[in-house]
């Protein structure tokens, strides 16, 4: 009885190592149907994909605006010793995907930070700069500093391939104790109602995850990368059974923008403006379910328009991938690559038409972006003329034009009266401001009262100053 014990165990870790050893093999899912199948074990893969996880820590000074410490009177209290200055530091995983060391990492986990070091599994540290970091996407990529070698690399994995069910491993470091492994199955695909990142399009799975684990792996059992793990859903700040991917077909494509020198990611403009389908939508339009992506309005001369789609239109699937809503057009869509065309399906007055859209970055035009510094309220505000590749980086609406207001600079009178990142001046005192020559011109001006129109988001603004 003990050697027939003995040679089903060997049998099942000889299935194992077969089945590491053939790729596709990987793929055949089936039901456990022996004891010997559940004494598997996934030591094999972590041992394997480990070594290309690491720890991010990255650290950012901020200033301490306290006012009572600009005043003499206050200050006595505090012996002149309070620091104007302090470090904030974050935790992160993040998880090498070239061996030059590239590093993929969440953005938030970088944000604002003017030091980063990467911690490898072997628990030397290096410092690394940041090469690109894509708000949108909640992702960045970073490069080791003064490297003399070869790193061990995770290969990516075909995201669109994963199924409910599939089991997966999450691996970073959490609460910064130490290199952590947990595992779990895909609970669903394609969650785009988890107000994440702009690009709602989520692995979810109960593979535990929790704080420090963001920017970490998610692996399937051929060892590859299908996810970078960046958020939980949680009560309790720990993990829930509830935590979301970033799919590695969106991560293949922020960081192919990376080797290829770019600073930003350059993605395929549509130029239609779309809606969510209702259920009471859906019964006007005669669908059978409130699905697919419907048109709300097209941009004059956008590859949209010039592939023929209409207001009215219902986009149902992308390249023959099926399309539930805006953020799963918006997902299929922005990670095709530039230069080609995809076949877009659309419904109009019942029938199915497909469509060949080609894949174009937003139009650029030129910035001109200047730092007002006359006397007027928009003293230290950042201005540039606005295009929709800028109202893209800005997210504003596309269609958007004129002037909009890029940065503020602390403690300037633009501050003082209020305008913010994002504002579009529309007029100064009823004259039409059309680009940032328009508004250095007016800022000029002598003038003792100002009545300035703005767009704030979806709101037109009209406020009155005086000087």
């Amino acid at each position: 009885m003990a050697r027939l014990r003995i040679l089903a165990v060997a049998a099942a870790v000889s299935l194992l190592f077969a089945a590491l050893a053939q790729p596709t093999a990987a793929q055949d899912r089936r039901v456990p149907d022996s004891l010997g199948q559940l004494q598997l074990s996934f030591a094999p893969i972590v041992q394997r994909a480990a070594p290309a996880v690491v720890n991010v820590y990255a650290a950012h000074v901020v200033e301490n605006r306290n006012p009572f410490f600009d005043d003499p009177f206050f200050r006595q209290f505090f012996g002149g010793g309070v620091p104007r200055e302090q470090v904030e530091r974050s935790l992160g995983s993040g998880v090498i995907i070239d061996p030059s060391g590239l590093v993929v990492t969440n953005f938030h986990v970088i944000k604002d930070a003017s030091e980063i070091k990467v911690a490898l599994a072997d628990k030397r540290e290096f410092d690394a700069d940041i090469v690109l970091k894509d708000q949108r996407s909640d992702l960045a990529v970073l490069r080791i500093k003064d490297a003399h070698e070869r790193f061990p690399t995770l290969e990516f994995g075909d995201s669109d391939r994963l199924q409910v069910g599939d089991v997966v491993l999450a691996i970073g470091d959490p609460f910064g104790v130490g290199q952590t492994v947990t595992h779990g199955i895909v609970s669903a695909v394609a969650r785009t109602e988890v107000g994440i990142s702009d690009y709602q399009f989520f692995i979810q799975t109960d593979a535990a995850i929790n704080p420090g684990n963001s920017g970490g792996a998610l692996v399937d059992m051929s060892g590859h990368l299908i996810g970078i793990n960046t958020a939980i859903y949680s009560r309790s700040g720990g993990s829930q059974g509830i935590g979301f991917a970033i799919p590695s077909n969106m991560v293949r494509f922020v960081v192919a923008s990376a080797k290829g020198g770019s600073k930003v990611v350059q993605r395929p403009w549509l130029g239609a403006k779309l809606q969510q389908i209702t259920p009471d939508i859906a019964d006007s339009l005669g669908l059978k379910r409130p699905s697919g992506a419907l048109v709300a309005s097209v941009v004059a001369g956008s590859p949209a328009a010039r592939a023929g789609i209409r207001t009215g239109d219902v986009i149902v699937s992308v390249d023959g991938a099926e399309v539930d809503d805006p953020n799963a057009f918006d997902y299929r869509f922005a990670t095709k690559p530039l230069g080609s065309t995809a076949q877009v399906a659309v419904l109009r007055r019942g029938q199915e038409t497909v469509v060949p859209v080609a894949l174009q970055p937003l139009p650029q035009t030129p910035r001109d972006e200047i730092e007002i510094s006359s006397a007027s309220p928009f003293r230290g505000a950042t201005v540039a003329n606005l295009s929709p590749a800028l109202a893209d980086e800005l997210r504003l609406d596309p269609q958007a034009h004129g002037v909009v207001i890029t940065a503020v600079a602390d403690g300037s009178t633009a501050q003082v009266f209020g305008f913010q990142p994002g504002d579009i001046v529309v007029a100064v005192n009823n004259e039409k401001i059309a680009n940032t020559a328009d508004l250095e011109r007016i800022s000029k001006s002598a003038n003792r009262s100002w009545r300035v129109t703005l767009r704030r988001g979806d709101q037109q603004i009209s406020v009155m100053f005086s000087g």
